[in-house]
């Protein structure tokens, strides 16, 4: 087929919002359940992720939403319509789906498999009318494929591939978009491209449901998220109210914290060893005197997302952590809050008040392990003390991500700090944010050990008195 002439941008109006409601949704495979009772509704213009651990029904749900799989029980309306109370050509032009294969088993050009979308329109022998060949150029323009239009599409990328798909179903002119794992074949650069056009096109008034793997992205893009698992929704709300370390223990039987994107501010997800099966929950160590339990307690000195992360990896039962000075609106503190550490929050550039300053040392001096998290070394009232507390921790666990340039800020006294820095982190055991819980372990033996030998020569000192 030849390209026709674009003489202008394409002014038709697109296809009328409208809003996907699916009541008392449930589907069984023979004796197998997929889906139990399942309620939502999508407003017009709206994007929303399907989240959930494999199994959890989100392909079949989104099938069903389709009109490709019929419910035992319940209905699913697209704009008031039963998408199953009609033909497939009709429930066609209400909704287009992208499924996560996109392999084709036959060579056409990009342009003929974008202009497959067009089918629910016209008859089946009709050739393309100048409303079609306008939604395929607009399609491929959108979709940043004219470039390959001409191409056979067995010989493009996987990436490409995905979009020229993508491009077939806005060639459809739906009001609603549902897309079956969008991102999970493709490189970060092209799942961003994909759900940047995904988020265009709902900005222009269509509704999308798309089932995504990633969490991050899912917080990122979509208005809202439905949770699903074993069949049943489990959650549905905004990206924070969904993705919280309860849900996803409950959903996905992860051990996850949660903390804010520091460029996007969007949820971001950090799965985590199950607690159950972390070392330091068999280390002995001080006990409460009540129950017996055994509470080991470990300050974290540090600000950003190192610190941030360390706490991540401290989240672990018989462990009490507690973070600062560290600055309230920070991601470290957000990181703390979101996990119910104890936070000491003061702006690390200004001079320290006698009390930030009391209980930085208490909580240091008290502390079974100091955590120093990429510390910044430099001039300032602040950072001078931190790191006089430092010098007095003992055992000492020193985590890195930034070069020595980038956290000794200098001056005429900046070689005398880097120094006296430098003698601690001789002293200290060192980490990376995901080897802190090992590394705390570690300095907890070493101070049992120094403890055990100084029991044995205690007593003698004692009788001597």
């Amino acid at each position: 087929m030849t390209s026709p002439p674009n003489n202008g941008q394409d002014t038709r109006p697109g296809p009328e919002p409208a809003a996907i409601t699916v009541q008392n949704v449930s589907l069984s495979f023979d004796e197998h359940q997929v889906l139990e009772d399942v309620s939502l509704s999508v407003s017009p213009g709206e994007f929303v992720g399907f989240v959930g651990p494999n199994g959890a029904g989100k392909t079949t749900l989104l099938r069903a939403i389709s009109g490709a799989l019929e419910p035992t029980t319940g209905s699913i309306e697209i704009g008031g319509t039963n998408v199953h109370d009609v033909s497939s050509r009709e429930s066609s032009r209400l909704v287009a789906a992208v499924p996560q294969d996109t392999s084709l088993s036959f060579s056409f050009p990009v342009r003929d498999v974008v202009e497959m979308g067009r089918h629910p329109h016209r008859s089946r022998f009709s050739p393309p009318t100048a409303d079609d060949r306008l939604a395929v150029e607009d399609a491929l323009e959108r979709t940043r494929t004219a470039e390959l239009a001409d191409r056979p599409i067995d010989e493009i990328s996987g990436g490409q591939r995905q979009r020229v798909v993508l491009a077939r179903a806005v060639a459809q002119e739906t009001p609603v978009l549902l897309l079956d794992e969008p991102t999970a074949s493709l490189d970060i650069n092209h799942q961003v491209e994909t759900l940047e056009l995904v988020r265009e096109l709902v900005d222009d008034g269509r509704t999308v449901v798309a089932a995504i793997h990633d969490l991050d992205l899912a917080a990122r893009y979509c208005d809202r998220l439905v949770m699903l698992a074993g069949g049943t929704l489990h959650a549905d709300g905004s990206p924070s109210d969904v993705l919280t370390s309860e849900t996803l223990a409950e959903a996905f039987r992860a051990n996850a914290t949660i903390t804010p994107n520091p460029v996007t501010g969007t949820p971001t997800v950090t799965a985590l060893p199950d607690r159950q099966a972390t070392d330091v929950d068999a280390g002995s160590g001080r006990t409460d005197g009540g129950d017996g339990s055994t509470t080991l307690t470990v300050h974290v000195v540090g600000t950003g997302t190192t610190a941030a992360g360390v706490l991540a990896r401290l989240d672990v039962d018989d462990l009490s952590v507690s973070i600062g000075p560290v600055p309230g609106d920070g991601i470290a503190a957000e990181a703390a809050r979101n996990l119910g550490v104890e936070c000491l929050e003061a702006d690390p550039f200004d001079a320290p008040s006698s009390t930030v300053r009391s209980q930085l040392e208490q909580r240091v001096g008290a502390a079974d392990v100091t955590v120093a998290a990429d510390v910044t070394i430099g001039p300032g009232a602040g950072r001078r003390h931190v790191l006089e507390t430092i010098e007095d921790a003992d055992p000492l666990v020193v985590v890195h991500r930034r070069s020595a340039h980038e956290r000794i800020v200098g001056d005429d006294r900046s070689e005398q700090r880097r120094k006296r820095y430098e003698s601690c982190r001789g002293r200290a055991h060192e980490a990376t944010v995901e080897s802190t819980l090992e590394a705390v372990r570690a300095a907890l033996e070493r101070r049992q050990e120094s403890d055990g030998v100084d029991r044995r020569v205690d007593p003698d000192s004692e009788a001597g008195e």
